[in-house]
């Protein structure tokens, strides 16, 4: 399943304090676009209760994780690529960033942010 370092834990956990939305989830979706056609995004997400109408990502078929105390929603056409998943977060000279691994993956483009799928 979805494997996630410590401090993507305490990155994520600093978001969600930062925006003050209380019991927000964490979207993790896979998107079409990048060098090699697909790439992992992050979202934070309000709780129903605080969402306008229409303005919800969710749907009837998301699944929901949860790990380390963090809720995660994944829409039924990213779950294939999140098998595998290791989540993590990490600091350089050009600043932080989510780092995402897939040992299921074929091939990373040369910037690491998309990937083309088996």
């Amino acid at each position: 399943m979805i494997e996630i370092g410590s401090a993507a834990i305490a990155e994520i956990k600093r978001i969600q304090s930062n925006k003050l939305i209380s019991g927000s989830n964490i979207r993790l979706s896979v998107k079409s676009g990048g060098c090699c056609g697909l790439f992992y995004k992050l979202e934070l997400e309000e709780p129903k209760s605080a969402q306008r109408e229409n303005t919800s990502l969710e749907t009837k078929s998301d699944r929901t994780i949860e790990l380390a105390g963090i809720i995660f929603k994944v829409d039924e056409e990213s779950w294939k690529y999140i098998e595998h998943l290791k989540l993590d977060y990490s600091e350089d000279l050009m600043g932080g960033g989510f780092r995402f691994s897939n040992s299921q993956i074929k091939q990373n483009c040369g910037c690491g942010v998309s990937f083309a799928p088996l």
